[in-house]
């Protein structure tokens, strides 16, 4: 039997997985690793860390599991696998089953033959043509040396001001990780939101919360940067106001590096990625393709979209390398866009789809709730979350979650990505059987109380008003009455502060002469987190008042500025 030649292009995650996953399902294939870059196997996702000072040891960024460096000669020993560093491929040749390459500090030029080929080309910062943008002091974080650029400026401690261009994932990680190094930090973002995989007013939370450490400005953009001889002093904005400043990291998302593909002839889907089947194969055959430079389908709206993460770039780098082996029978069925943030103390974190965006892709039947408590007991030092779930209405089936806050964010995404990758709905969350110790959980876990929260509102035990209706109400003056239903000491400490009337809860059926007479009166009620507001608005809906409505997650959701 002949062996079976296989050359992977790229050799950040999807590439050595798919080329090492190839090896481990037949020993005596030619495997060849071809990278641009001098460096292998980088943990890229880890790069703001190492910039923020969560570890020293820049070969972090590079070792196995075992705390080996995965170089070269790490490849061939453990793995045998042919590594060309500092190597780019210059064109495939599909008939021929060859490509080209050059070594980019040698200039030694030459090609090779293959029988399955696998694209791991990645993606490309979006670097738009600002004037400007060349300054010494611009910069990106995408790749180890752009780490190795701002972990210096961090370690030299002598750049004090830097901008942030880009309120995205990176956006947010780079801001820590410079805020941390002690620079004073001005993050800019051209739309009206940070992080726009989550809605706007739990977006509002996260830039109530990030203004605490950095100033930020929305809804501006960069006209150019500032510069004398040759280095970055300010970023001018589109609206004129300059920003003094020594350093700009340019963080507007990324744009799959799917060029070479192209030449090659190979199809080209809607988002610049390379399209690709379930088993990761390209309009060639003989071609595979993963990581981020490909498009897949959202299994949710079976819609091509672009998902550049690094967990996904393995999944599907192991199903691409199983393929070459044994022929077409692993499966990459897509993505629901899980992903997770660190915003300093917080987490920030989504699944499936956020509300916005569910009413983007033409979802017209659907319902929100927003739950707010603690992820586990006071007793054990639980911290807050914020949920906010949407389902279908006409049947419950869970469409997305969003959480963020100090508390297990984490913990929260994985159990609703899990219910939305298995078709669960708000019915079957309801009674899930979760792990509870006071440690770990609540007896009724944040998600199920979520769950338990939407499935009041799907029977229509309570109408819930979000923090950003009430805000556009009150902005429109609406006759109202605003209902806090806490202690006196509670309010006292911290309230909204909008005129609204404080009622105990325990004294609200003895005061209820002290409302409207008139039943039909638009009644919001909250407390902390609107636990004691949804029992208000049911002891008011049991005397009649037809017309009330709970503050969903209560004080604790709502973004502006409140009295105390």
């Amino acid at each position: 039997m002949s062996t079976k030649r296989i050359i992977v292009i790229g050799g950040s995650a999807a590439g050595p997985k798919a080329a090492s996953r190839a090896r481990r399902l037949d020993e005596n294939a030619e495997i060849t690793i071809i990278q641009k870059a001098s460096d292998l196997s980088m943990a890229s996702c880890g790069y703001p860390y190492y910039v923020g000072g969560f570890f020293d040891d820049r070969n972090q960024l590079l070792c196995s599991p075992a705390g080996v460096v995965r170089d070269s000669k790490f490849f061939w020993n453990a793995k045998k696998i042919f590594t060309h560093v500092n190597t780019e491929v210059t064109s495939i040749h599909p008939k021929a089953k060859t490509v080209d390459f050059v070594n980019i500090v040698s200039g030694e030029k030459g090609s090779m033959e293959y029988d399955k080929l696998i694209i791991a080309t990645g993606a490309t910062p979006r670097k738009p043509p600002i004037p400007g943008i060349e300054l010494e002091g611009v910069t990106t974080l995408q790749s180890l040396p752009d780490a190795d650029y701002l972990r210096k400026v961090r370690d030299e401690g002598k750049i004090k001001k830097a901008v942030v261009i880009g309120g995205g994932l990176i956006g947010i990680e780079t801001v820590e990780a410079l805020n941390l190094a002690g620079i004073e930090i001005t993050l800019v973002e051209l739309l009206p939101q940070l992080l726009t995989f989550i809605d706007k007013h739990l977006a509002r939370l996260v830039e109530k919360y990030v203004q605490t450490k950095a100033n930020v400005i929305l809804q501006n953009g960069v006209a150019s940067f500032l510069g004398e001889n040759g280095k970055l002093v300010a970023v001018k904005l589109n609206d004129g106001t300059e920003i003094p400043c020594d350093l700009a990291v340019v963080a507007i998302g990324v744009i799959p590096n799917s060029k070479l593909a192209k030449e090659a002839g190979l199809t080209i889907g809607a988002t610049g990625g390379v399209v690709v089947d379930g088993y990761m194969q390209t309009s060639d055959t003989d071609i595979y393709a993963v990581g981020d430079c490909i498009e897949i389908p959202n299994l949710i709206t079976h819609k091509p979209v672009h998902a550049p993460y690094g967990d996904l770039a393995n999944l599907q780098g192991r199903v691409a390398g199983e393929n070459v082996i044994l022929g077409n029978v692993s499966k990459f069925q897509g993505t629901i866009q899980t992903g997770i943030c660190k915003v300093f103390d917080y987490g920030v974190g989504s699944t499936g789809l956020s509300e916005q965006n569910a009413i983007k892709m033409g979802y017209t039947n659907i319902e929100t709730v927003v739950n707010a408590s603690l992820d586990k007991p006071g007793f054990m030092h639980g911290n807050l979350l914020i949920t906010k779930l949407v389902v279908e209405k006409s049947n419950g089936l869970i469409l997305g979650a969003q959480v963020l806050g100090p508390g297990d964010v984490s913990k929260q995404v994985a159990i609703w990505a899990m219910a939305i990758k298995g078709k669960l709905t708000v019915d079957d969350m309801a009674n899930a059987d979760l792990p509870y110790a006071p440690p770990f959980s609540l007896a009724i876990d944040h998600s199920i109380a979520t769950a338990h929260i939407m499935q009041n509102k799907l029977k229509g035990f309570f109408k819930g008003i979000s923090a950003e209706e009430l805000k556009n109400k009150l902005n429109a003056k609406e006759s109202m009455l605003l209902l806090d239903v806490r202690n006196p000491d509670e309010y006292e400490q911290m309230r909204i502060g909008v005129g609204e009337k404080l009622i105990p809860l325990g004294q609200l059926r003895k005061r209820l002469e002290e409302l409207p007479e008139d039943k039909n009166t638009e009644i919001i009620t909250w407390c902390k987190i609107s636990l004691r507001g949804y029992e208000a608005a049911l002891i008011l809906q049991s005397n009649g008042y037809t017309n009330v409505k709970v503050l969903e997650g209560g004080i604790m959701v709502w973004p502006w500025t409140r009295e105390k």
